[in-house]
């Protein structure tokens, strides 16, 4: 780096490249290389090696074998290493120059910032299931509200944060290079929380801000059950490079192993992007639509799905005229699919609106699932009719024949408070004959950030506000016999964290309206080109140990009026053959409330992380508490670290921080 650091990486290097130099393909992400990635790197970089391509895997600075200490998520200091990373490789004697990144998640996120930056070497990216906009549209602040997987994501770092490096790469160093990390990698959950408002904080390094500084390029990615897909349809609305998008019905993971499925050719579409922008070949890639996505059928509701049945669909660009924005009013207890005038329209501002009280037992979001699905355990949305109990509820008509959104839906509400703070939840579900309700797609705001979520402010009791709530975007066919629902609550526990205290909110129907992006059906859509079948190299070969568990256990006691959601996410023991590391590495997760009592909202994960090999014995534990009063968040946190089973380390932490508007 410029800076004399070192980082570490590790090349699939095809066997001519030295003769013939080649393009290159960059991954940067804190994950692990050596280990905790080696399966996924193997059958992903041996593959576009496989076909021609210098794949360059790089540890960022103060994760796995690389120097440093990492303190925060997509730092400046991290897009300059970026940068400086793809000038090292453009300049060795296997590249010919030109170089790609890609990534996944993190490594989706910095495609896109490095792009920014701008690095002349760089000559088009492929942003996989990533965010633009990190304080609204990524794991923390939803519409103003916290999310519960920030205190997921933050106690994923933490864990990941304070592992050593592996002694075979660094050499003796390795222990000082561990105490450096566990001495000063901080405890992230503080730093997300002491920024509960959009500041310069996120606004740095979120794309949204500066769109016009990408320009080489851009293939976003991502899928209806990820917590990202937003953002696809943002990148082709605002960037002004040449871009593609494609979403399918995966969850958080690569498309050539998406769950739920149908998974799809992914690497052989990556190779086709590849060869076009790096190799210039003509492969027609670009003649295609700008956006494909999944169009998802109807089914039951279920907490995991291995298949969602649909078709692939495609617009040519983004917005798209083919998209119809139709505004239908709400009644009481009803949706108006008859009435459908333009955005824009409010043929109802003088009409007298019915009041409808709301009240939601903070029960509602139980069966949510989670923020962002990974595909590991049961992690979507069960049936909906338990949550609409405490809900509000405006049900259309039965269809009498399909109807088919693409893109963003969202609720306009004309509402009112009683207190200063307050949420709203709003899922729209599908309703078969049976009754049986699937979430389709749910939106949150904090009341407080109706206006702004830079500068939030309190409601004032019994004054009428007009707000918009945002609902994730998604393409989604509704058959003829079924209906589409609108639910409304106040709490979405633990989907997201409760507001101070309990707040009735007054809806009036007649006032509000229920927006929907209409597709019309295209005939071009049954001759898209196939994907193919998922293709990759040969898996790496692990010997398991000990089997995984993954589950969501939600726990009554009646007695005691408390409810806990548990989360198990044990990847078991295994070791990786060609390395002989053994490796344990397990989350826990409880998310627990009292009764009704909002400040009694709980969070608390624990971690487990363990690394064997002949005279290497590492074992790092993390345990985070986060609780509540009115006024305050509380964070207990506990790191202890053991080598030959002897405790080397152990740090405490106890801090309280204002609610902000929250």
């Amino acid at each position: 780096m410029r800076d004399g650091a070192r980082l570490a990486a590790r090349i699939w290097l095809p066997e001519v490249a030295e003769q013939e130099p080649m393009p290159a393909i960059m991954e940067y992400i804190p994950y692990r290389k050596r280990d905790l990635t080696r399966g996924r790197d193997a059958t992903n970089h041996a593959y576009m090696a496989g076909h021609g391509y210098v794949c360059v895997r790089v540890d960022m600075r103060g994760s796995g074998d690389s120097d440093g200490v990492l303190t925060d998520e997509y730092t400046q200091q991290e897009q300059e290493d970026g940068v400086d990373a793809i000038n090292w490789i453009a300049k060795q004697p296997w590249c010919n120059g030109k170089v790609g990144m890609m990534g996944i998640s993190w490594g989706g996120f910095n495609s896109l910032q490095v792009a920014a930056k701008q690095p002349e070497a760089l000559k088009a990216i492929i942003s996989l299931c990533s965010s633009d906009d990190l304080y609204s549209d990524n794991m923390h602040y939803m519409g103003g509200c916290l999310l519960g997987d920030n205190l997921s994501e933050a106690t994923v770092m933490f864990a990941f944060n304070t592992l050593p490096p592996d002694p075979e790469i660094v050499g003796d160093r390795w222990r000082d290079m561990w105490f450096e990390r566990l001495k000063g990698s901080g405890l992230w959950l503080e730093q997300w929380l002491e920024h509960q408002r959009r500041s310069e904080y996120w606004t740095t390094s979120s794309i949204c801000e500066y769109y016009s500084d990408i320009k080489c390029p851009v293939y976003a990615i991502g899928g209806w059950a990820d917590g990202f897909t937003n953002t696809v349809f943002r990148l082709l609305e605002h960037l002004d490079v040449p871009r593609k998008g494609l979403i399918g019905p995966w969850g958080h993971k690569y498309p050539h192993q998406g769950i739920p499925g149908p998974a799809i050719g992914f690497l052989q579409e990556a190779l086709r992007w590849w060869d076009y922008w790096l190799k210039d070949k003509d492969n027609g890639i670009m003649d295609e639509p700008s956006l494909r996505a999944w169009l998802q059928d109807s089914v039951p509701p279920d907490t995991s799905y291995e298949e969602r049945p649909g078709r692939w669909i495609g617009e040519p660009g983004w917005p798209s005229t083919n998209i119809a924005h139709r505004r239908h009013r709400l009644g009481p207890y009803t949706v108006d699919l008859g009435s459908q005038e333009e955005v824009g329209e409010r043929p109802e501002d003088e009409l007298e609106a019915t009041e409808m009280g709301l009240r939601s037992p903070v029960s509602v979001g139980m069966f949510a699932g989670k923020w962002c699905s990974y595909a590991a355990t049961p992690d979507l949305p069960g049936d909906q009719r338990e949550e609409d109990g405490g809900s509000l509820v405006f049900t259309s008509r039965t269809l009498d024949e399909p109807l088919e959104i693409f893109g963003t839906p969202s609720l306009e509400l004309e509402l009112s408070a009683d207190k200063p703070q307050g949420m709203v939840a709003v899922r729209l579900s599908d309703v078969a004959p049976d009754g049986k309700a699937t979430r389709v797609t749910y939106g949150l705001l904090n009341l407080s950030h109706r206006d702004s979520d830079a500068h939030p402010e309190p409601l004032e009791p019994g004054r009428h506000y007009r707000v918009q709530v945002p609902l994730n975007g998604i393409a989604q066919n509704f058959p003829a016999g079924h209906q589409l629902r609108v639910s409304v609550s106040t709490s979405y526990w633990p989907l997201a964290w409760l507001p101070p205290e309990p707040v009735q909110v007054n809806i009036y129907p007649e006032k509000s309206a229920l927006h929907l992006p209409v597709r019309s059906p295209r005939e071009d859509d049954v001759s898209l080109p196939d994907f193919g079948a998922p293709e990759c190299a040969e898996p790496l070969k692990t010997t398991s140990l000990a089997p995984s568990e993954h589950n969501w256990l939600l726990h009554r006691d009646l007695a005691s009026k408390e409810s806990v959601m548990e989360v198990v996410n044990d990847q078991g023991n295994f070791r990786i053959d060609d390395i002989g590391t053994e490796i344990h590495r397990s989350n826990r997760e409880w998310y627990s409330v009292v009764d009704d009592e909002f400040t009694s909202a709980r969070g608390e994960t624990y971690t487990e992380r363990v690394f064997k090999r002949d005279d290497w014995n590492v074992e790092i534990y993390t345990r985070t508490v986060l609780t509540c009063d009115s006024e305050q968040f509380h964070i207990h946190a506990q790191l202890d670290a053991y080598e030959d089973d002897y405790r080397v380390y152990s740090q405490n932490w106890e801090r309280s921080i204002p609610r902000d508007n929250i």
